[in-house]
This record gives C-alpha cells, sequence and structure tokens, in this order.
C-alpha cells in the first residue's frame, strides 16, 4: 500500500510541506482537509456511515465525503475528487466556508484540520466504496439534529462542528 500524504499549514492556510498521514494524526499537525456537503433536491442530507475498516472514527456517521487534498491539488480538485472515490457522485459543488480544529480521536490520534467545505445539490444514487463506507441516507435537517441530541457519539467530531456552523440556518442547502 502507498503512503499518503497531508499538506501541513499554518493557521493561515500558508503551506509548510507535507508529512505521511498517520504522522500527521499521531502528532496532532495542522494540515489541509476537505468536506463535502451533498444535498438532495428533497433538502435532504446525504450522510455516510465510515466503514468499519478506517484508521479511525470508524463505523460514525458523517458528511457526505471528507478527505485531504494531495500536494498541488486545489481543495476544490479534492473534494470532487473524492467525491467520486468515496459515493460515485459526479456533482457541481461551491465552495461554502472553512475553519480549523483539533480534537482528539481514539487509537492515540488526533485531527488539526484546516478544513475546506463545499456543498452541491444532486439527486443522483451514490455508489460507495465498501472499504471507504458502509452505509449512507440522506435526512432532513430536523431528523440529523434528533440524532445528534440522542446520540452525539454516533457521529464524527468534524460533522459535529459543521453542523453547529449551518444549523442555525436550518435547511443550509446550496441554491441552484
Amino acid at each position: 500500500m502507498n503512503k499518503e500524504y497531508v499538506v501541513l499549514v499554518d493557521a493561515k492556510d500558508k503551506e509548510l510541506g507535507i508529512m505521511e498521514k498517520m504522522q500527521a494524526h499521531l502528532e496532532g499537525k495542522l494540515h489541509r482537509a476537505v468536506s463535502v456537503l451533498i444535498f438532495n433536491s428533497q433538502k435532504q442530507m446525504l450522510l455516510q456511515k465510515r466503514a468499519d475498516g478506517k484508521y479511525h472514527s470508524a463505523g460514525l456517521w458523517t458528511n457526505a465525503c471528507c478527505s485531504h487534498p494531495r500536494k498541488g491539488e486545489t481543495p476544490m480538485d479534492a473534494a470532487t475528487r473524492r467525491l467520486y472515490e468515496e459515493m460515485g457522485i459526479n456533482c457541481k459543488l461551491l465552495s461554502a466556508f472553512n475553519f480549523t480544529y483539533e480534537v482528539k480521536l481514539d487509537k492515540g490520534l488526533s485531527e488539526h484540520e484546516f478544513d475546506y467545505v463545499f456543498a452541491g445539490i444532486c439527486d443522483d444514487v451514490p455508489l460507495p466504496d465498501p472499504a471507504e463506507v458502509s452505509e449512507y441516507k440522506y435526512l432532513k435537517m430536523d431528523a440529523i439534529e434528533a440524532e445528534l441530541a440522542q446520540n452525539p457519539g454516533q457521529f464524527t467530531e468534524w460533522f459535529k462542528i459543521i453542523w453547529k456552523k449551518i444549523k442555525p440556518q436550518n435547511e443550509h442547502a446550496p441554491e441552484g
């Protein structure tokens, strides 16, 4: 298996170099990430359940896609690539917002990411890669809110942060 690398950045997203992905997660180094939110025409959000074999946060529900840009790859290109690789979906994405966060995870790992969030509208049926995704579902925003309130431990840490940023606007689905 080829090693994967992440792009290390400072707090203003200035590139500092690259580091092997697992090492960056062990050391908690700030690096670039992407998260994709997909909505269907009924304004339901696509959620994926991370496969049980994932290196962290396995079996947890999260947004449609999350990953890391490669060196020389724009966050938009990484989001588009990984949405197709993880979920088998091609759709136009729009930049929504970005944020930085740092959390401790399972297995002695941590996330310290400068996360670019993208959103799109798509009614295509997902064709998830089973190595990445064990299940998926579309839910209305109020159903997601209820599940997060009842079972917060069943969601990834970054999704909880993203949710807090989009929740006040409820029905945050992009237009067009």
